[in-house]
């Protein structure tokens, strides 16, 4: 369960956070261990602006992407971590400045860099953390953050662009079903009272519509529960794992949108393992990392099936190429010529 606390750092300024234990006994060890002193705990639960508390601390990529900049830099330039952290601490606001606090407390308590950044999951990636752990074992750690960072600002632009091109659509899609739920409730019953004044013998589509309409307009209170219930549905189906793989399959085949989410999919997962391949992390434990940061389930469960071959000894081209539905044959090409010069960095980020 998680616990949501406010506690003071040893300069006595005010932390909070979330924490996960199983009492609030057990939740305040776990503040104490990071070096605070707790004075407010309580389930999470039990916070009736829970949501909202969740909106406002949400952090962007740009806040990460300027943070890992700047520890990068301070880092090269000789300064200790926790002199970094603690000049980082008083620059950054909001959630990312608690995060941070977090992070020096952990480190000052004696928690590795990697440690103490993998307690926020929601703010650092799985990938994040592993170059971290890279970075930590090679002492190049401000050189694996710079390529964190660019890789961050990379990864915002290119969100941004498929958001983009993804708001005409949306747009249409959002007046269209508006225009016909006007046309439902307010149009057609006006229509109908003027069919029926000449008793004309309408088609079986148009009594069909008709129908429809008069439904929305006398029983909109069971429609509106219908659409929940739907709803509630759709988002239990979508956390079962077969569930999940269904709706991505499906998502594939719409035309326009299913070839854009694809590419998408995949050239994040093409950067990912060019990221950390290039920043000292085995081809494999790349594979394995990111099948669990890529979106898509399809690509997710053949990149493990992957991991699989490749860990039996088998090329990572030949491995791609087991599975054509989710790896298309130009990226199995491009692997197979990676493997081939000893080139497999530059050639995945060519391919991203």
């Amino acid at each position: 369960m998680r616990y949501y606390y406010k506690a003071k750092d040893q300069s006595g300024k005010t932390v909070t956070g979330e924490v996960e234990g199983q009492s609030e006994r057990e939740a305040a060890k776990l503040v104490r261990k990071k070096g605070l002193f707790p004075f407010f705990i309580r389930a999470a639960s039990d916070n009736p602006l829970a949501f909202l508390k969740k909106l406002k601390d949400k952090i962007a990529i740009s806040e990460v992407a300027t943070f890992t900049r700047q520890l990068s830099t301070m880092m090269n330039a000789g300064l200790p971590i926790t002199d970094s952290l603690l000049i980082l601490r008083s620059q950054t606001k909001g959630a990312m400045q608690k995060v941070v606090a977090q992070i020096l407390a952990d480190v000052e308590g004696g928690s590795s860099l990697s440690l103490a950044f993998s307690k926020h999951p929601k703010v650092f990636s799985p990938t994040y953390i592993a170059l971290l752990k890279s970075g930590e074992a090679g002492g190049v750690m401000d050189q694996v953050l710079l390529r964190l960072a660019d890789n961050l600002e990379k990864e915002q632009e290119f969100s941004g662009k498929v958001k983009g091109a993804l708001i005409y659509p949306a747009v249409v899609i959002v007046g269209m079903f508006v225009v016909g739920l006007v046309m439902m409730i307010f149009v057609i019953p006006r229509l109908t009272s003027l069919y029926s004044e000449f008793n004309a013998t309408l088609p079986a589509p148009t009594r069909i519509l008709i129908g429809i309409s008069n439904f929305l307009v006398k029983f909109w209170p069971v429609f509106l529960v219908l659409v929940g219930c739907l709803l509630y549905f759709f988002r239990s189906f979508r956390k079962t794992k077969a569930g999940k793989r269904k709706i991505d399959e499906l998502i594939f085949k719409i035309p326009i949108l299913g070839p854009l989410q694809r590419q998408v999919m995949l050239t994040e997962l093409t950067r990912t393992l060019s990221l950390m391949v290039g920043s000292g992390v085995s081809i494999l434990d790349g594979m394995n990392i990111t099948a669990g940061v890529v979106g898509s389930s399809i690509i997710s469960e053949a990149l493990l099936d992957a991991a699989k071959q490749v860990e039996k000894g088998f090329p990572v081209a030949f491995a791609f190429a087991k599975h054509p539905d989710a790896f298309p044959y130009i990226l199995t090409q491009m692997i197979a010529v990676g493997e081939e010069t000893g080139k497999m960095e530059e050639v995945l980020i060519k391919v991203s």
